[in-house]
């Protein structure tokens, strides 16, 4: 091939993406890779995660580094361990800062991953390390562990204690994991000022960050109606009560989705209602009853709100508009955790002046080189909310840039000159945050 054409090959497999060239990692970079790969490959998916493999790991790790380790049990069963490392600080009477990590992660179906999704496997060329939880959030303990390592290397102290907490349950509701411990004396004893817990990846060069989760509320609705043969028209049959319901509700859910995809307003930023199932017909041996309309019917929401919404008039709307009594439609709200603080206010944490830890956190992002984005709402939900419940600041934020979202994905992975980064970007964060005296 002559050398012009060799040359713009080249080019275009650079521009691609396919290629990169190679990257000289010093010693402790490689180490610090390889450590993260043995931790993705500890199995901690539901629905059976290795939580003893995955505090087999850690304890050692951090004892290595000089933390203080405690083991604690919010189960009966005591198998979902929850990890509580700390760094004393140099004035104990300082709030203490707390960094959050789930150790369990979702199920992956292998069989559509292009490498297994517990090997970690590292594509030399691309540098990308494919692994259930590379995102979500499994690289966070490894990169707050050795930022602390480069933070002792370099001869840091933390005025406030710093306490990383690493817990079970999260992908299943944090009901015997960060949800007990937020409700427990040995979380009271941390005397926590602030947390930082996971976000998610950003397909652009600045840093996301999530100043709240939605509120998770789940909506059954139930229709009663007259039976009827399958070939009659008349008014009132329960499966035609149950579908004004379902028009109704997807009318109010285009109009929510329509001003995100105008940009008006982000994913967290809207209410959203999404069916999840229905139940309605006459079982049969082949299948249902096609000439019998049945007399009852249901269907099931799963319904989000920004903490920022009146959540008494979407009760209304529920009531008087998507299940009105007069069509025969009852319904059950369920809300999962409370819609205010436990001063009464709405569950979220400003991010402005008002709030001197997001100035700390927003300096220490700027003196790492990186950039915020505009704050915003986490569409779905983390152990963060526990902890805003008790009126506590906490900010949800992972160190991955020019990385698409791939959290419960098919073929999750993280780069690893990205992995690398964030760790340089947590010494910041802890320096500042740990060094806080206001």
């Amino acid at each position: 091939m002559p050398t012009h054409l060799r040359h713009r090959l080249l080019l275009a497999v650079v521009l691609s993406g396919l290629w990169r060239p190679a990257h000289p990692f010093t010693a402790l970079e490689s180490d610090q890779i390889a450590r993260f790969q043995e931790y993705l490959r500890i199995r901690t998916a539901h629905p059976s995660p290795d939580y003893a493999g995955a505090a087999a790991f850690l304890l050692p790790y951090a004892a290595s580094l000089g933390l203080q380790t405690t083991t604690l049990h919010f189960s009966p069963c005591r198998t979902k361990p929850l990890l509580l490392l700390t760094w004393p600080g140099s004035d104990p009477s300082l709030p203490s800062v707390l960094l959050n990590s789930h150790i369990d992660s979702v199920p992956a179906e292998a069989d559509r991953w292009a490498h297994p999704p517990f090997a970690a496997h590292r594509d030399a060329a691309t540098g990308r390390i494919y692994a259930r939880g590379a995102q979500d959030d499994k690289c966070l303990p490894i990169q707050y562990l050795e930022a602390i390592r480069g933070l002792r290397a370099a001869g840091f102290a933390p005025a406030r204690t710093l306490h990383i907490s690493l817990v079970p349950d999260e992908e299943t509701g944090g009901v015997d994991g960060f949800e007990k411990f937020a409700r427990s004396e040995v979380f009271q004893a941390l005397n926590v000022g602030f947390m930082l817990d996971e976000g998610q990846a950003s397909p652009t060069d600045v840093f996301r960050v999530f100043y709240a989760d939605r509120l998770v509320w789940r909506l059954i609705v139930k229709a009663a109606g007259a039976p009827g043969h399958g070939s009659r028209m008349f008014d009132g049959a329960a499966v035609d009560n149950l579908m004004d319901c379902v028009d109704t509700v997807a009318r109010f859910r285009e109009a929510q989705f329509g001003m995100v995809k105008s940009g008006e307003r982000g994913p967290g930023e809207v209410v959203s209602v999404n069916p999840v199932y229905m139940k309605a017909g006459i079982p049969s041996p082949t299948g249902f009853v096609m000439n019998m309309q049945p007399s009852e019917a249901e269907v099931g929401f799963d319904l989000r709100l920004p903490p920022t919404e009146d959540v008494e008039q979407i009760k209304r709307r529920v009531k008087e508009e998507w299940a009105p009594a007069h069509k025969n439609l009852t319904y059950q709200l369920m809300l999962k955790g409370p819609v205010m603080d436990v001063a009464g206010r709405p569950i979220f944490t400003a991010t402005n002046a008002s709030n001197p830890w997001w100035s700390v956190f927003e300096q220490a992002i700027t003196s790492a080189g990186g950039k915020l984005s505009k704050p915003e709402i986490l569409s779905s939900t983390t152990d963060s909310r526990f902890v805003r419940q008790l009126g506590i600041p906490a900010l949800g934020f992972s160190p991955m840039t020019n990385t698409p979202i791939l959290l419960h994905d098919n073929n999750e992975f993280l780069e690893d000159k990205v992995f690398l980064r964030g760790i340089k970007v947590y010494e910041h964060i802890i320096r500042a945050l740990s060094s806080f005296q206001g």
